[in-house]
């Protein structure tokens, strides 16, 4: 098992950003697929059209989501935390992704940065 961190920095509000991460219909609109997502603790959620699947763990709005993601035979919950800074009016992206399957990491760690991050960061800096 690896753990993974990133930060990054988008200059927009960090409303914008917490929006664009747990609305599904902006999820859509960055990531260009079909995404399920409530706003809620406990519910289930899918990205990219199933490729990525769990629950959410934590929410607190504008600052924080935390999500368990679905690993097949996994018996430890890998975690994503995604924490959310105001820097004067800009948003540093904290991310920290736990207990990721060592067979798995690289593309977990090439999906982030171009899929995720780099999707979310290019769409809302438009």
């Amino acid at each position: 098992m690896k753990d993974l961190r990133k930060t990054i920095h988008i200059k927009v509000p960090r409303e914008k950003v917490y929006n664009a991460i747990t609305n599904p219909l902006t999820i859509e609109l960055w990531s260009g697929y079909e995404a399920r997502m409530e706003d809620k603790p406990g519910s289930e959620f899918s990205l990219f059209d199933g490729d990525i699947s769990g629950r959410i763990q934590t929410l607190y709005p504008p600052s924080l989501l935390e999500q368990v993601w679905d690993f097949e035979g996994q018996e430890e919950d890998s975690v994503v935390r995604l924490e959310l800074f105001d820097e004067s009016g800009k948003t540093r992206v904290e991310l920290i992704h736990t207990n990721i399957p060592d067979d798995a990491f690289e593309n977990i760690e090439t999906g982030w940065k171009e899929y995720y991050l780099g999707a979310l960061k290019t769409y809302l800096e438009m």
